[in-house]
């Protein structure tokens, strides 16, 4: 058993012996010639590298396109007017309470505070200017009556002085009286609270009997036809919307509506840095509620850039976003660029020349005016 090792290993030195030092008697043997095989398999050698080369990058031609005319926003509907209809002075409620969800037309009762003592208030008043007017009229027909007889000599003069004084009292009287009426008038008026325009209720009116306190709370309208449907715009998208641009949105129901908008934020919001966009839209049938998610679309100014691939963008050494170009004599330059929007395909950015060659490839290893050895994507050439 132990022999076969042996000799397998005899073998074996025997073969690489022939391999190795044997070698053309081998291939005589096989009837090959000596040198016929180093001449079938000449070794090229290879070219020392040329350290003066230019460097290779891979660069695509990007043409300026208009962007898609249209700006999506995320918002919610909003009643286009709300208030808080409040006593302004105080009183018990005699009025039946309205039910909430009733629609209200500009003018209608909400409530009605009993007068009390107000009408006295106002008829003392009118009493008062009564008798001031009174007062006038024998102090103008006094002053009329001395100057008469200062004229003919049979009174001083100074009597006319006097005279005058007397109206002027009387007419301060006049006026005092007439202030007077009109405040007690008016607290009459705020004994009743109308509605300041047609709307719904969103809770039910003060109840009968209930005692009201000056600047207490009579009911809530909300103004739901037009409504409007607010979103917030970023920074790089206020500037391509405008007041009166057809604009629509899908509500989380599924209801789609049309309108316009009719404001744009100038201050941004301070915690999201964005601007509200408001858009008006008809509801004459208040099918849409104040609160209700919805997705709009809102037409927007035109707006070119560049569609371009996401790994091309780079950073230079001042921390500025932009991108690596070539220029006719295949050197290199930076150009910053300000991002539009992202796509499918990369990103739209603006900043850059109507045709640009950008880098794709090879972009973060060379520097501003360097020469590089061209290859086109687009073309598939070298230069």
């Amino acid at each position: 058993m132990r022999v076969v090792p042996l000799i397998t290993a005899t073998l074996v030195l025997v073969i690489l012996y022939m391999f190795v030092m044997e070698r053309e008697t081998l291939l005589s043997w096989a009837g090959v010639e000596p040198g016929t095989a180093e001449a079938a398999t000449p070794v090229e050698a290879l070219p020392e590298p040329d350290a003066d080369a230019p460097f290779a990058v891979v660069v695509e031609r990007i043409a300026e396109q208009d962007l898609e005319s249209a700006i999506v926003l995320r918002g919610r509907s909003e009643a286009s007017r709300s208030v808080e209809v409040r006593a302004q002075t105080q009183g018990l409620v005699l009025s039946t309470p309205r039910a909430r969800g009733t629609q209200v037309a500009e003018g209608d009762l909400l409530c009605e505070l009993d007068p009390g003592t107000r009408s006295a208030s106002l008829a003392e008043a009118q009493a008062r200017l009564s008798g001031a007017e009174a007062g006038l009229a024998e102090a103008e027909l006094n002053r009329t009556t001395a100057s008469r007889l200062a004229e003919g000599g049979f009174r001083a003069q100074n009597t006319t002085a006097t005279a005058e004084a007397a109206v002027s009292a009387a007419q301060a009287n006049v006026q005092a009286a007439n202030a007077a009426v009109a405040a007690a008038q008016a607290e009459l008026d705020r004994l009743t609270i109308t509605a300041p325009f047609a709307g719904i209720l969103e809770d039910d009116s003060a109840e009968t009997g209930s005692l009201m306190q000056a600047g207490g709370l009579c009911a809530t309208i909300y103004q739901l036809d037009p409504m409007l449907i607010v979103g917030f715009a970023a920074e790089a998208q206020i500037d391509r919307l405008a007041v009166g641009a057809m604009a629509g949105a899908q509500l989380s129901n599924g209801q789609r509506v049309q309108g316009r908008v009719t404001f744009l934020a100038r201050a941004a919001d301070a915690a999201t840095r964005t601007f509200r966009v408001e858009i008006t839209v008809p509801n004459p049938d208040l099918a849409i509620r104040d609160g209700m998610s919805a997705d709009m679309l809102v037409a927007a100014t035109a707006t070119r850039g560049h569609l371009v691939p996401g790994s091309a963008l780079t950073i230079d050494d001042e921390g500025v976003l932009g991108l690596r170009l070539v220029d006719e004599t295949n050197h290199t330059f930076f150009a910053p660029v300000r991002v539009l929007r992202d796509a499918p395909q990369g990103f739209w950015v603006s900043g850059l020349p109507e045709t640009a060659d950008v880098i794709v490839v090879g972009q973060e290893y060379v520097t501003d005016g360097i020469e590089v050895r061209v290859s086109r994507r687009d073309e598939g050439a070298s230069e």
